[in-house]
């Protein structure tokens, strides 16, 4: 399908079967993300996947809006691997990451996965309950399912 096809067809999905999704339509999501644009392509992106139930109960510790997806992206940049622009410092990481992660819930919807884009959970719960090192920013949730 052409690319504004795709753009139209794709919706924030807010109820999911408890199917797994095969690893192989993980491994094409994850994919997606690593061709994903970024500032002078420096990759910033940390993507933790979590689609154990162990990690699943987890994420429900950090946000209410998992709507029990059986699958979960949370998309994060190491903030020591930005480009920074000069003449103000800005960094990179909130964009980059935002670009992998438009990527990923693209090649989702393509590939038949039901996705929304969380923004609404706590960065801090993130990084105690995913034992994210200082570095890392978290930007995003992308669940999904079918």
């Amino acid at each position: 399908m052409d690319f504004l096809e795709l753009a139209s067809k794709r919706y924030s999905a807010r109820n999911f079967k408890e199917l797994p999704i095969p690893q192989m339509i993980i491994d094409k999501i994850l994919l997606a993300g690593n061709v994903a644009p970024t500032a002078h392509n420096y990759q910033p992106q940390k993507i933790i996947v979590v689609n154990s139930q162990e990690g699943l109960r987890t994420l429900k510790k950090c946000t209410e809006c998992h709507y029990n997806a059986p699958l979960a992206f949370i998309i994060c940049y190491d903030r020591e691997k930005c480009w920074k622009r000069l003449y103000d410092n800005k960094n990179s990481g909130d964009i980059d990451a935002s670009i992998v992660a438009t990527h990923m819930m693209m090649e989702a919807t393509e590939l038949g996965i039901g996705t929304t884009w969380i923004m609404y959970f706590i960065p801090e719960a993130i990084k105690i309950e995913f034992d994210l090192s200082d570095n890392i920013e978290p930007v995003a949730i992308l669940i999904m399912g079918n």
